[in-house]
């Protein structure tokens, strides 16, 4: 099996020294190149064509412009940002120019990597708590509908938000699931802490946003 290529770009000497230390130890991976501008990841993407690249994007503007070139020049690469810019209208921004990732640097590194996985595999993945709120400003429905397929649910989890949207309490969910009340309460407190709910009535409003983009965890 061929390596997978990826490419970093990132300004910060002692975070890219600890991004290629993390991404050189699966066996699979194979770096190929280093940048830390805009300039840099355009030049990087013609010249190397890599599989992956990661980007710290530490001027917005230009990032995201590089984004859009690279995806219309090289649409095959996919690319990752990884970045401290946790507001919601820079991971919109990043989304709609062509990212197929977005991980604040905050995430731990077992995200950072589901991540790259992810987005191998041709999904999206956005930090997890953070797309819910992403979907709500996103103006782009393709890429609406691309981030909402990102919430993973496990099939418990799916089961319990199909139930909440036929307006079930949690003893009922519990008798219908043959499982026990507390179990419910447990993954209720998941289900908030994923969608960044804080109460019931959260869950099912965020429940009802993810059904109208065909999450595909609740479509199973």
């Amino acid at each position: 099996m061929s390596d997978i290529t990826i490419a970093i770009v990132e300004d910060q000497p002692l975070m890219m020294k600890a991004l290629t230390a993390f991404l050189s130890a699966p066996t699979d991976f194979k770096i190929v190149a280093f940048g830390a501008t805009a300039a840099d990841m355009i030049r990087l993407a013609r010249f190397h064509v890599p599989r992956l690249m990661i980007l710290s994007p530490s001027v917005p503007d230009e990032t995201y412009d590089a984004i859009r070139t690279i995806r219309n020049v090289l649409p095959a690469i996919k690319i990752v940002a990884y970045t401290s810019q946790h507001g919601v209208d820079h991971a919109v921004r990043a989304l709609d120019a062509g990212a197929h990732g977005y991980v604040l640097k905050r995430s731990s590194a077992d995200e950072l990597m589901a991540a790259v996985r992810a987005v191998l595999k041709d999904e999206t993945y956005i930090t997890q708590g953070f797309a819910i709120r992403v979907i709500d400003a996103l103006r782009n429905t393709d890429v609406r509908h691309r981030v909402a397929e990102a919430i993973k649910l496990s099939q418990r989890e799916g089961q319990i938000v199909r139930l909440l949207l036929r307006g079930m309490t949690n003893k009922e969910i519990a008798a219908a699931l043959r499982i026990t009340e507390k179990t419910v309460k447990h993954y209720m407190t998941e289900l908030m802490q994923k969608m960044q709910a804080r109460n019931r009535v959260e869950v099912i409003i965020a429940a009802q946003r993810m059904s109208e983009y065909r999450l595909q965890s609740l479509d199973a």
